[in-house]
């Protein structure tokens, strides 16, 4: 089960549950429902490309290569085998010419793809056929679905945009094993957390190998008197590290590619049905035994029992919502250990699928540095997306003082019509002494509107009652806005504020930022403002107090005629922060030099000249705190890269230098060992050696990651972790079997252990969970 990061605060009793939320949902499902029903029957549908094609020809392009295809019903019945044997294969002509965008951006595929696109009343069907020109140099190196090292493999994907907005979507992919990835897409930003109910079938054939896609189309919201989606396919041949595309991509997109529907093509011919029913109920049920040998009261194979349920109810195609009784998490991975050599609080991400599922609603002021293809891979000097305050956090639900809290009820609305999308969500937390938490009551209302062709402005407000250490009540508000201007550049904002009993200060933040992020270059400009009493409750704050400018630019060239080196990158950035008051915390010069290969390795290294002024003592080890004081220190680091088609892969860091009056040494590894595409290992190896005035200490991280995937729904994994700092073992094993779309089983044992006293690690907790989920469709 998951084991969270530690909070504070201590909420007290609520008197009571405040219609507010409820009524917030109400209000977003009754404005979504008066603009749908002030919007035309899409009648008059343009085909944003070049025209239909008639049959028998099933594609055309226009000047720029953008693609339009035509699909059809199902000729005949299909059998889901992969093999593409039935008549209409032959009979029907495939799409092909792919493009690259990489390495060779705009050139032709040099391994050939056929694409077919088909549907009945209840799906749609999509066929691949891969030519290859050497089977034997194929990679395929994993088959567990929604592993992140599936892009890594040759495969291929599929991007529908079901409303035909040039925003928003769903994206699957597969290797020829059959492994499963897919995501939702909101303003071309992808949700991979997302896990739809479809289905895969791969086979090979002399030639290379083949898939066939079925998406059912209750799994997906559409138009439902549209007949026209956007559509693009890729085609990742790893071996010849190549990518390529039905409808072009720039390059400067990276791996981002897939997401830019802006660029897609259009599909024509598709005939979705009307007045389906969405209702999905799945309920689960839970049985645990657990052990507790520090914390009173101390027990020992504690057995327990839970039931509980999650139904979502699609209204319309463009209104759903969700509820949740007795909300668990227990099959969740355990969050992943962090070395920190800073005096801030580390962030981890949300691993849990009710808060993953629908996020991209919830998401405000958005942006990171230069994304995708233009930061080397072994980039790490773009600015740490934590110090940008996250209004609306949803590890702040349900997870408090480094327990659990119990979900007693919850509930979201998510909706979307002419150009506008509402999310609002309610949560309602039991009361739990051990982890000092009354019961309490999370309410988030978000909205955003689109503009212009790829941009947006939204507004956001979040209510926790009660707030943490008072009984009032604590608000969060903002607005915020993304100018997508070119395929490049963009320019983001925003303005947000809190209300916290007690605090009567400067209760505000801002940002504004440049992003111009071409593929031969790139700049970002950067200002970012926290004030001393900004505290949004429901939300996350790396850093309080400060004034950030920030700036980076890069000039990454391609060689001409190079058949080692694919890209060069030259980076160099400047960041300054100060406090409200003006006086200098923290500044950091930064240079850097990259290597990517043609062959997926690269190579970087970086200098840094770094400024840090303490107002407080922090420890960086056991036994080691560095006082407050000014301090400044230079670091220069090695970074290799080993690419991902390779048995043995992953990024070697080696570096050193100075470190707050005394000096660091650092050597860390985090890699993948591939057995067989089933049987693979993630170790990670972190030592830091520290040596400054007041004392000698490691800071060191040991870990592995075991899995092995019997088939793409079913697998073992392990996760093993050693932290020097906390003197603890951990240890999380979770079996996972979707035994039918939608419907799992979870098997997970997790134990923590401390290495203070000699010997074998003290066990300190275990927990034994057998848990079965049902999805019911009606």
């Amino acid at each position: 089960m998951l084991r969270p990061f530690t909070g504070s605060g201590r909420p007290e009793l609520v008197e009571g549950c405040l219609p507010l939320p409820f009524v917030l949902c109400l209000l977003a499902l009754c404005l979504t429902a008066v603009s749908a029903a002030a919007q035309s029957a899409n009648d008059d549908e343009r085909i944003d490309g070049p025209p239909a094609p008639d049959l028998p020809t099933v594609v055309a392009r226009d000047a720029e290569g953008r693609a339009t295809i035509r699909t059809m019903r199902l000729p005949s019945p299909l059998e889901m085998d992969g093999r593409l044997d039935e008549p209409f294969y032959r009979d029907v002509n495939g799409v092909s010419d792919f493009v690259q965008q990489e390495p060779a951006e705009g050139t032709p595929a040099t391994e050939r793809t056929d694409m077919w696109v088909f549907f009945d009343d209840d799906h749609v069907y999509v066929g691949a056929r891969m030519w290859e020109s050497d089977k034997t140099r194929r990679v395929t190196s994993d088959m567990r679905r929604d592993s992140n090292n599936l892009y890594n493999n040759d495969h291929v994907a599929v991007l529908f945009d079901t409303f035909y907005d040039r925003r928003s979507g769903y994206f699957f992919y597969t290797n020829a094993q059959g492994g499963m990835v897919d995501a939702q897409l909101t303003n071309e930003t992808p949700n991979n957390n997302w896990n739809g109910v479809w289905d895969v079938r791969t086979a090979e054939f002399e030639g290379g190998w083949t898939a066939e896609f079925r998406f059912p189309f209750r799994s997906v919201r559409f138009a439902e008197r549209g007949h026209l989606w956007g559509v693009n396919f890729r085609r990742v041949v790893k071996w010849k590290n190549e990518i390529s595309f039905l409808t072009p991509i720039p390059a400067s997109y990276g791996r981002r590619g897939l997401t830019k529907i802006s660029s897609a093509g259009t599909m024509v011919g598709i005939d979705p049905p009307t007045g389906l029913t969405n209702l999905d109920i799945k309920p689960y049920i839970l049985g645990s035994t657990t052990s507790n040998n520090v914390a009173a009261p101390r027990v020992a194979n504690d057995l327990n029992g839970e039931v509980g349920v999650d139904a979502k109810w699609a209204v319309t195609q463009s209104i759903v919502t969700d509820f949740t009784y007795n909300t668990d998490f227990a099959q969740v991975e355990d969050d992943e250990a962090q070395v920190n050599l800073t005096r801030f609080s580390l962030f981890f991400p949300e691993k849990r699928e009710f808060f993953l599922e629908g996020q991209e609603y919830f998401n405000f002021a958005g942006g990171g540095a230069m994304q995708g293809g233009n930061m080397g891979p072994t980039a790490t000097n773009n600015p740490p997306p934590s110090n940008t305050p996250v209004v609306f956090f949803s590890r702040r639900i349900g997870l408090q003082n480094g327990q659990v809290v119990p979900i007693f009820l919850g509930g979201r609305a998510l909706a979307r019509t002419g150009g506008v999308t509402i999310g609002a969500l309610h949560m309602r937390t039991d009361d739990t002494p051990d982890a000092r938490a009354s019961e309490t009551n999370f309410s988030v209302l978000r909205l955003n509107r689109d503009i212009l062709s790829r941009s947006r402005v939204g507004v956001i407000a979040t209510r926790r009652a009660p707030g943490q250490g008072s009984a009032a009540e604590n608000y969060a508000y903002g607005a915020d806005a993304s100018f997508n201007l070119l395929t490049d550049l963009a320019v983001n904002a925003y303005w947000s504020g809190t209300e916290t009993n007690g605090r009567n200060g400067d209760d505000t933040s801002y940002r504004g930022q440049f992003n111009w992020n071409a593929d031969r270059m790139g700049l970002q400009v950067e200002h970012l403002y926290v004030g001393e009493d900004f505290n949004p409750e429901v939300g996350f704050l790396r850093r309080q107090a400060f004034r950030r400018s920030y700036g980076s630019a890069r000039f990454s060239p391609r060689p001409a005629g190079s058949t080692t080196v694919r890209k060069l990158f030259y980076e160099g950035s400047y960041d300054y922060v100060a406090s409200a008051a003006g006086r200098v915390e923290s500044r950091e010069a930064q240079v850097a030099f990259r290597l990517e290969f043609n062959s997926s390795d690269a190579w970087a290294f970086e200098y840094s000249d770094t400024f840090e002024a303490l107002t407080a003592p922090f420890t960086v080890g056991r036994g080691v705190t560095v006082p407050s004081g000014e301090y400044s220190f230079k670091q220069g680091r090695l970074i290799y890269t080993l690419g991902p088609q390779r048995k043995l892969s992953g990024t070697l860091f080696a570096g050193g230098g100075q470190f707050y009056d005394g000096t660091l040494m650092e050597l860390t590894w985090r890699g993948r060992l591939e057995f067989s595409p089933q049987l693979y290992a993630e170790p990670t190896i972190s030592w830091n050696h520290i040596d400054v005035p007041w004392g000698r200490t490691n800071n060191n991280l040991f870990g592995t990651r075991l899995t092995y995937t019997l088939t793409p729904r079913m697998f073992v994994g392990a996760l093993v972790q050693y932290q020097s700092l906390t003197a603890s073992v951990s240890s999380n094993v979770r079996f996972r079997w979707e035994y039918r779309p939608g419907s799992e089983l979870f098997f997970v044992y997790s134990d923590g252990r401390t290495t203070n006293a000699a010997g074998f690690p003290d066990l300190e907790n275990r927990s034994v969970i057998v848990k079965a989920t049902r999805l019911l469709r009606f």
